[in-house]
């Protein structure tokens, strides 16, 4: 299997270049750009072709994707297949006060006009979206009541929010199309590094999740991704070792 790495974990790094051939040396074969690298996409594209690297997947914010005709160019310029919105619009959503039912029916119109096009879409979760709602359900559950959006499960966020990824496998495994590997340091340790740590070194259990994710989802891809590391390349390095390992 081919991992992927989210650039958003380089996002510090001074050449993307650099990042990308340093990316193809430790073993990866693919990459999952964000909103901030698609300001001249072609460029983007010879970078990735120079690399030997190919981006299939990718995030691009709400406001971004809601101009659905320029999301849609860059995507073919680049050669994304799948999008995927990474957050809520606003901070009002992670304080409580946003309209998740008008986000999901936003989401709902972009999934469409990328499915027309021959295109995947979805949305990824934080920990925000797993909290009740006075309706009884949860937002996530809203964003994917559309069969056009897809999820892209960020599995440490999830159990972030004191949820069992399992049992939304078990749910919605036929809506999730990646997962985001990420691992969580133990209590206390990594405090400079938001309390993440490099896949493999922290307190889940990578091998058997991701045994658990292709045998009760449709995850096409396994994204690398660290919120905050302190060293990007060794985050890179060090994960890529550890699940390669694993076969």
């Amino acid at each position: 299997m081919d991992y992927s790495y989210q650039l958003y974990s380089a996002r510090n790094e001074k050449s993307l270049d650099d990042t990308l051939k340093t990316l193809k040396q430790l073993g990866y074969a693919q990459v999952e750009g964000w909103g901030g690298q698609f300001a001249d996409p072609a460029a983007l594209a010879r970078s990735l072709k120079d690399a030997g690297l190919v981006m299939p997947t990718a995030h691009m914010g709400y406001q971004q994707l809601e101009d659905t005709d320029a999301a849609l160019k860059i995507v073919d310029t680049v050669g994304i297949q799948t999008v995927y919105c990474p957050a809520p619009p606003s901070s009002d959503y992670r304080e409580g006060t946003g309209n998740w039912q008008e986000l999901a029916d936003g989401l709902a119109r972009i999934g469409a006009a990328f499915k027309r096009a021959g295109k995947g879409f979805g949305y990824h979760n934080h920990h925000w979206e797993f909290g009740k709602l006075d309706s009884g359900k949860t937002p996530i559950e809203l964003i994917i009541a559309s069969p056009d959006v897809q999820w892209e499960m960020d599995l440490a966020w999830v159990v972030k929010a004191g949820e069992d990824p399992i049992a939304w496998m078990d749910r919605y495994g036929s809506r999730i199309t990646a997962i985001h590997v990420k691992d969580i340091a133990p209590a206390g340790q990594k405090a400079d590094e938001d309390g993440w740590a490099d896949v493999g070194t922290g307190t889940l259990d990578w091998k058997q999740l991701i045994a658990d994710a292709k045998a009760k989802t449709k995850a096409a891809y396994f994204v690398m991704e660290h919120d905050k590391p302190s060293d990007a390349i060794r985050f890179a390095r060090t994960s890529i070792s550890t699940v390669k390992q694993w076969g």
